[in-house]
């Protein structure tokens, strides 16, 4: 198991050296907002922000280690199964050791929205996948892919941003990063 995790986390590395050097987002759809809110309207002092901006990258390269891990509703945990947000939380918690809530739009309500034009690897995408504001999200690793454990008997998987189903279901995008 220890040796699996391991060529996981290489070849996760590999890929995200690729794809992390570059980071194009596609354009956003018409309806999308520019100018981003917060569920609650909660303010900036109050969001949960990574220590380290190395921190952002880093969970980008641990979520393509997760690529294939099965998917369980309520997941937290790569050897149970994850779900999205399951998967958010427990890459944050492994990276800075500090825990985000098991509920995407209670993710969304604790970090800074930003817009499109300044998504960068490791920031937050939210999808309206269920008839309700953010619930779906996964973890944007440039070039207008992210990442994501998508439903019941899916795996951890990477999915383009501007393909039909999640560009007609896009919600806002967070970051974990200070906005300096």
């Amino acid at each position: 198991m220890v040796v699996r995790k391991l060529l996981h986390a290489l070849t996760a590395s590999a890929i995200a050296v690729l794809v992390v050097a570059c980071g194009s987002v596609p354009a956003p759809r018409p309806d999308a907002s520019s100018a981003p809110t917060a569920p609650s309207g909660r303010p900036s002092a109050d969001y949960f922000v990574l220590d380290d901006p190395q921190h952002s990258r880093e969970m980008v390269i641990f979520a393509l280690g997760l690529i294939d891990t099965g998917y369980r509703f309520g997941g937290r945990n790569p050897d149970a199964g994850l779900d999205c947000s399951g998967m958010v939380s427990y890459i944050v918690e492994q990276i800075s050791g500090r825990r985000l809530p098991h509920n995407a739009a209670q993710i969304a309500d604790r970090t800074r929205p930003i817009s499109l034009a300044v998504l960068k690897p490791g920031d937050l995408v939210f999808f309206n996948t269920m008839n309700r504001p953010y619930s779906h999200m996964g973890i944007y690793m440039g070039e207008g892919r992210f990442v994501h454990a998508p439903s019941s008997g899916g795996r951890v998987r990477v999915e383009r941003l501007d393909s039909p189903y999640f560009r007609s279901r896009f919600d806002g995008a967070r970051t974990l990063q200070t906005d300096s």
